[in-house]
Formats: C-alpha cells, structure tokens, sequence
C-alpha cells in the first residue's frame, strides 16, 4: 500500500506474473514491461482523447497509426511481446525458449512494491530466470525507433541492424 500526503492508504495495483513452457534445456526469459501512464488532458495537445486509443489514417498494409495515451511507453511493448508468444503458439512451433512475464502498474510512479515483490519471488519465480528483457524504450521520430542495448546496468552487447 501507499500513503497520500492527506494520510489516505491506497492499496498498490496488483503485478501480474504469468509464465509459459518450462523446458529444462531452453533458457527461461523473462519480459518487463508496465501499463501505467502519466496523467493526460486533450489540452496538453491531444487530437483524440487520450485514453480511447484511435485509428488515424486508417490501415496501409500491416501498418496501423494508432494514438492513445501509453501506446509506445509502454502497452504497445508489452503486447508485442503478448503477441510474439501467441503467433509462435498458433502456427503451433516449437518455443525457443521458456517465457516469463512481469507487467506491472506503478512504473511512472517509481515502482512502488515492485522491489519488495521482487525479492519475495526471487528462490520461486525468478529462480530459473537466465536473461531478462525490458521493453520500455522510446522512437527517435515518427519512422525510426530506438534500439536499446544496455538498460539500468544489466547488460551491454553489440547489436548490428540492417
């Protein structure tokens, strides 16, 4: 739970964890990502409400021109990965490696319970985790996303993009 400063007492939004295979000899990935967003106003610049994800311009081949608030940063990621894992299971092939999940709530507010989660899960969900993956990244414009390779320390690699 979290304090206000008029002393009120919220209860934190729950983390959901979800988990797919548990192959021995696959690695076990696991996936961060968060749906919550900063607050909005159509004032601040919005030509749609900014909590009803809209079409604009409709659909050119695969490409859609979605805005709503969190769209990018960071429900989009999260679904992408939500969809990655269901393609690989409707076209019914074998997976690559065993899936974990942690979507949480409080991201742009600090992950607020997420640290004491973390350690409380740490010898259960998190014991066979090899490698973790954080989709929170942003695009550099409209065309051109951002290709992170080292996030809060983790991880640095080099990864070349044609």
């Amino acid at each position: 739970s979290s304090q206000l400063p008029d002393g009120r007492v919220l209860p934190l939004p729950p983390v959901i964890l979800g988990e797919l295979g548990k192959d021995p000899q696959n690695p076990t990935v696991c996936f961060y990502g968060h749906v919550d967003v900063q607050p909005a106003k159509k004032e601040d610049g919005w030509n749609t409400d900014p909590y009803t994800l809209t079409e604009i311009d409709g659909v050119h081949l695969f490409i859609r021109n979605l805005y709503g608030r969190g769209a990018t940063d960071n429900k989009g990621p999260v679904l992408a990965w939500i969809n990655a894992v269901e393609t690989v299971r409707a076209l019914k092939l074998a997976m690559p490696v065993n899936f974990k999940f942690v979507i949480e709530g409080m991201e742009e507010a600090g992950s607020l319970g997420l640290e004491k989660l973390l350690e409380e899960e740490k010898q259960s969900f998190f014991s066979d985790v090899d490698y973790i993956v954080i989709s929170d990244n942003l695009w550099l414009s409209s065309k051109k996303p951002a290709l992170t390779y080292g996030s809060r320390g983790n991880a640095c690699f080099f990864v070349e993009v044609k």
